[in-house]
């Protein structure tokens, strides 16, 4: 979809913000803190959840999550499976990672328990998974793919020369 890096940052940034607002929301219930975190400490979490989400897709994740889906043999002719291959490789790679600063997260709120680290992280992994992936390709990733070609895609902006871009 993107074609240059602004564009790049700017489905990125969608993307992003919708899923971590999702995925907060998510793991504070299945955590049964609503009511127990003051709305200012949901902000924060949301607001550190995007830094750490985007960072990561911006430089880790997707560049990984690119070179990998345009290694693979797939049918570079038909878009659908470059999106479906990039969505499930993208969702892989941020589910490992947002799950392993979820982790650390609760470590440092000393609120894992007695299970071991591994089983932790493991828990909670599957447990993102399960909702990232359906989230993205139904919900979240349809709608973004929309709103960008809608807004961001077609409508060339003008630079600071007056050249439009």
């Amino acid at each position: 979809m993107p074609t240059t890096k602004k564009e790049s940052f700017y489905f990125g940034f969608m993307m992003c913000s919708g899923m971590v607002i999702v995925m907060t929301f998510y793991n504070l219930f299945l955590q049964e803190l609503f009511g127990v975190i003051p709305v200012t400490g949901i902000i924060i979490n949301l607001l550190l959840g995007f830094i750490v989400a985007f960072s990561l897709d911006l430089f880790i994740v997707g560049p990984v999550a690119r070179k990998i889906a345009f290694s693979l043999p797939i049918k570079q002719d038909k878009p659908i499976y470059k999106i479906l291959t990039m969505t499930v490789l993208m969702v892989l790679g941020m589910v490992l990672c947002m799950s392993l600063y979820g982790l650390i997260t609760a470590a440092v709120m000393d609120s894992l328990g007695e299970t071991s680290l591994w089983e932790s992280y493991a828990s909670i992994a599957l447990k993102n998974l399960i909702m990232a992936l359906p989230l993205q390709l139904i919900i979240m990733g349809p709608i973004v793919r929309y709103v960008f070609t809608k807004y961001v895609k077609k409508n060339p902006t003008v630079n600071m020369t007056g050249t439009v871009n």
